[in-house]
């Protein structure tokens, strides 16, 4: 049985999810709380398997709550947001950055047309989430700002970096991530220079309207410029283009983006294997695809291609994945040449990636 703490200050929502939970055999709530004192009160006697975390309440927000529980009582913990207003999308990802596992939307309500469904994806996201692992994140060691790679509180032994073949030089970079991407990606982008000599491309599993606050807390948090990809942007060097909601996102032979209403592949629209399969056909061999944190096996096929054409290849690392399972089919389809951590991405990108010409050395 997975024993759920709900924290949320509107009474008629705090009820709502009492009723969803109780729908689920396996979940069972254990208590509620209707802010962030009351929260990490309820955190720290009732000892939950997981913490659903509302973010605007009164007294103590869901980011200050978040970062007391994880310095004082390691949860995982589901943010739940149900408004897109920049200051709480902003603050939802912060969040995450201060330990929080993912971030869902609240289902739709009684007699939506949606609700089967969003309550079966919330449901199956608590239930994950109860089985990650986390740790103590520590207050003196919480991410320092932009372009600043924060310290994480673990730090957790990886091999030393494979030596890349330095007569490999990438034109451009694809990612793709879902569940702990957010955060994942931050960590890799914070590793590399405001002036980096290619263009990334990113397909990020996310909840519908919640892509233009990533895109800008991607700006203020990392040193590269992100924006929301649109038909026929010319890719730069030094620019993140993310996937829009509802479009397969590829790139040209003439380096433009191409955003197209094709049905989901794999379950998913935009989709990560839809992506680096045109990146394997336009840019073969001279790009690089990396497969992030996130549930399910969106991205491996794709990653396969660029393989398969010459490109380099990785797959995250299962020790600092909040979810292994895209990265994990991956590997086990052969698609990885390489294995490695966010801070060991980056530097491979690093390595195989100089700066925009005329920019630095």
């Amino acid at each position: 049985m997975i024993r759920v703490l709900i924290v949320e200050d509107s009474p008629a929502t705090r009820e709502y999810l009492v009723y969803l939970l109780g729908q689920d055999p396996s979940l069972v709530v254990v208590g509620t709380a209707r802010d962030g004192l009351e929260a990490v009160a309820e955190a720290r006697r009732l000892r939950p398997n997981v913490i659903l975390m509302d973010v605007h309440m009164p007294r103590m927000n869901g980011l200050e709550a978040t970062r007391v529980i994880m310095q004082q009582i390691p949860t995982p913990i589901v943010m739940v947001s149900a408004t897109l207003g920049r200051d709480e999308v902003a603050m939802t990802f912060e969040a995450l950055q201060a330990g929080a596992l993912t971030l869902v939307p609240k289902p739709a309500g009684l007699g939506h047309p949606d609700q089967a469904e969003t309550t079966r994806q919330f449901l199956e996201t608590i239930k994950l989430m109860a089985e990650v692992p986390v740790v103590r994140r520590w207050a003196h060691l919480r991410d320092q700002g932009p372009g600043v790679g924060g310290p994480r509180e673990l730090t957790i032994p990886h091999p030393p970096s494979p030596i890349p073949r330095m007569d490999r030089k990438i034109r451009l970079v694809a990612i793709g991530a879902s569940t702990g991407g957010p955060q994942t990606l931050v960590e890799v982008l914070n590793g590399l220079p405001g002036d980096l000599g290619c263009p990334i491309l990113v397909v990020q599993h996310i909840a519908p309207g919640f892509l233009p606050g990533f895109v800008d807390w991607l700006c203020r948090r990392t040193p590269l410029t992100a924006k929301l990809a649109d038909p026929g942007d010319l890719v730069a060097p030094g620019t993140v283009y993310l996937a829009p909601d509802s479009f397969q996102m590829g790139v040209g032979r003439d380096g433009r983006i191409q955003l197209l209403r094709e049905q989901a592949e794999g379950g998913f629209c935009p989709s990560a294997s839809f992506l680096f399969a045109s990146v394997a056909a336009h840019c073969g061999g001279q790009a690089m695809g990396i497969l992030l944190t996130g549930m399910g096996r969106d991205g491996a096929v794709g990653l396969l291609r660029i393989r398969e054409a010459g490109g380099v290849t990785i797959a995250q690392t299962q020790e600092s994945c909040v979810v292994f399972g895209m990265p994990g089919e991956a590997i086990r389809l052969g698609a990885a040449e390489y294995v490695l951590s966010p801070g060991q991405i980056a530097e491979l990108i690093r390595s195989l990636v100089g700066v925009k010409p005329g920019v630095g050395a």
